[in-house]
């Protein structure tokens, strides 16, 4: 068996594990215990570096016994039954004090309970959340721990020493207890569908409306992330736009399946959203046109469906781009607003305190949503850390003031000539919601109360009220059922 010459361990070495345990290695103070269920991909890793001082572990007792104390161990596993059958593994060879520490993708509820059951046994566990992919792993992610006080003790400093670092501050924090990370890569997941679905919205668009090719709609994009809009998923547009299928020579865009493919994390959110009451539109309907886009058998048998019928083609290409640009802004600034608006609803759900200020700077380097406007968020949740929306936030609220007609423009443009803009369209429905003086609710609440005796309360007086609707239609002091 190997001596106990490791401060932290891996288990799991496909190419996110793998990258995990050489970011780790590279790190002055740290040496690394590698484990993998199939020895060939740890010998793999081992052998193909050697610089790393990798100290490799063939069996759980042994890759327990190779790590000093308090032993701490990441798994990086595929979520659901794999990860269980690992944590229990580790539960049988680690000691009280231990840390196990989960940075796959898992659902938090499941973190939730893995916590509890661990926490039993003495055994601190951690569900963290990890953003940035196989390039952000190896080189510095964003990553977002939950888990108890003890256990970031240890952990702490070894997670700074490998996440990507904005602005001279690492980005990672400790998000809050059990659950808490999970939860908070979760809304971050969400949030990326939403950005996504938005940037190909305005892709499709400007291509649609001005007939420019994905080359020179690259060259747009360039010139947007060195404005408001900078941001990793901005930048990668352009790549992308801009690369060149080998094979046809056609643009690689024009070549990929229009089926877009899904996780699960978005779902997670919309469907965590539901249940916490909050509205996060513009991630649904992201989410939704994913669905929608892997469902070709519809797709093709709704082709007989009318549209408007008439060619799509705008009289000023510069001026409409350029309303496309201030729509993206609103629109993902209102994608964030909801994201932490859910957090926020979380973690007054689950007790958790979470500083919303520290998630938004721990989302300026190594994740996938990185963007400059993240400081503004920071910003804002310093000068108000009750802020009950972050869209009403000056800077926020200013940039939408700015960015509304041209939204509008944009959704109207998109509707008569038939373009599908749910995640555009969703956004500004939602902005015009909550900012109105009174909604139609008060028909719903009335509808409500007349089929199932709801009840409602009033706006002029104190107390819940029901109306008689198959008697006299009078109306009766209803105890609350609120």
């Amino acid at each position: 068996m190997n001596a106990a010459a490791a401060n932290i361990g891996v288990v799991g070495l496909a190419v996110m594990g793998s990258n995990l345990a050489r970011n780790l290695a590279s790190r002055e103070g740290n040496t690394v215990a590698v484990y993998n269920r199939s020895r060939t991909k740890t010998d793999e890793l081992v052998q193909a570096h050697p610089e790393a001082g990798f100290v490799p572990a063939f069996s759980y007792e042994e890759f327990a016994a190779s790590l000093s104390k308090p032993r701490t161990a990441i798994i990086m596993v595929k979520a659901g039954g794999p990860t269980d059958a690992v944590i229990d593994e580790l539960v049988k060879v680690f000691e009280p004090g231990d840390i196990i520490v989960d940075g796959g993708n898992a659902y938090f509820p499941d973190t939730i309970r893995r916590e509890k059951a661990v926490r039993d046994t003495g055994i601190n566990f951690v569900g963290a959340g990890i953003s940035g992919g196989e390039e952000g792993a190896l080189l510095g992610p964003s990553i977002m721990p939950g888990g108890s006080d003890e256990s970031w003790t240890t952990l702490g400093p070894i997670l700074k020493s490998i996440a990507a670092v904005a602005e001279g501050e690492p980005c990672v924090t400790h998000i809050g207890h059990n659950g808490a990370g999970h939860f908070v890569k979760m809304v971050h997941n969400g949030i990326e569908y939403a950005d996504m679905q938005l940037i190909a919205e305005a892709y499709d668009l400007i291509r649609r409306g001005t007939g420019k090719t994905p080359a020179e709609i690259a060259d747009i994009f360039a010139e947007w992330n060195k404005g408001e809009l900078e941001s990793y998923l901005i930048e990668i547009t352009a790549e992308v736009l801009r690369q060149i299928d080998a094979e046809t020579g056609k643009p690689l865009v024009d070549v990929i399946l229009d089926q877009a493919g899904a996780k699960g994390t978005g779902a997670w959110t919309v469907q965590t959203a539901l249940s916490l009451g909050v509205p996060v539109s513009g991630i649904a309907e992201a989410t939704f046109a994913r669905s929608l886009s892997s469902h070709p058998e519809q797709r093709a048998v709704a082709s007989i469906l009318p549209g408007p019928g008439t060619d799509f083609a705008v009289d000023d290409a510069d001026a409409f781009i350029e309303d496309v640009r201030q729509a993206l802004f609103a629109s993902k600034i209102i994608a964030y607003s909801q994201g932490f608006d859910e957090i926020r609803a979380g973690a007054a759900e689950y007790d958790w305190t979470i500083d919303l200020g520290a998630v938004s700077k721990i989302w300026r380097g190594g994740c996938i949503i990185r963007a400059q406007f993240l400081n503004r968020i920071a910003d804002a949740y310093a000068e108000q850390p009750e802020l009950p929306v972050l869209a009403t936030s000056p800077y926020f609220a200013d940039a939408l003031t700015r960015g509304q007609a041209a939204w509008r423009r944009v959704v109207i443009a998109a509707t008569q000539a038939g373009i599908p803009s749910p995640a555009f369209s969703s956004s500004l429905a939602y902005y015009d919601g909550i900012r109105a003086d009174r909604l139609p609710a008060a028909l719903v609440q009335g509808q409500r109360d007349f089929f199932g005796a709801h009840t409602y309360k009033r706006i002029d007086k104190e107390g819940t009220f029901h109306t008689l609707w198959s008697g006299d239609r009078t109306e009766i002091e209803a105890e609350d059922t609120h």
